[in-house]
């Protein structure tokens, strides 16, 4: 069976000291689960891994009970292998090579965004900033950084995200994930 690098998201953790996930214990909890070659990049819930079959909502699944079995405490997590991230990073609309990587935000979706709940945003009135829909993504361009975008915080409320696991990236994470889910040559 052949194996694939993944990556799986965590939202939420390590935040303003909520949900706290040691990076260590992550590594051996999804080693516990039959992974290989796992690493985690950075605090804020990226760990990368090898699996052999599996679809990305299972190993979500797994992760994700994982993690609420040793925590105490449940974590969105969505799993992506890396022909994804690779396909999410080159179909970026903004000009990513000449962008600093917090200018450029990327929000993976559960699910297909549905461009309706976007209909009703403003956009000239957020300008510069600026969004598109991607597969399962919206790229956010927000020239000042996430922490001062207006629009990410419409981006962001329960209206447009309902039903919807999302978690965002800066650029910097997006380019990481998708080295750290190289397959070896």
């Amino acid at each position: 069976m052949a194996i694939t690098r993944y990556a799986a998201l965590l939202r939420g953790i390590n935040v303003g000291g909520n949900k706290k996930v040691p990076m260590a214990q992550l590594r051996s909890l999804v080693e516990g689960l039959g992974h290989q070659d796992v690493t985690t990049y950075l605090q804020s819930g990226n760990v990368t891994f090898a699996a052999e079959g599996g679809d990305e909502d299972s190993l979500a699944s797994a992760v994700g009970r994982g993690i609420a079995d040793t925590f105490g405490f449940p974590v969105d997590v969505l799993v992506r292998d890396h022909a994804y991230l690779a396909a999410v990073r080159d179909a970026c609309p903004f000009p990513a090579a000449e962008l600093e990587g917090k200018q450029l935000h990327v929000t993976y979706l559960s699910q297909a965004p549905d461009p309706d709940r976007y209909a009703a945003i403003d956009l000239p009135a957020y300008a510069p900033e600026d969004f598109r829909l991607g597969d399962r993504v919206v790229y956010l361009y927000a020239p000042d950084g996430l922490g001062r975008s207006k629009l990410a915080e419409q981006l962001g409320r329960p209206a447009v995200q309902k039903g919807l696991i999302a978690t965002s990236r800066n650029w910097n994470t997006v380019v990481k994930l998708v080295e750290l889910t190289r397959p070896e040559s």
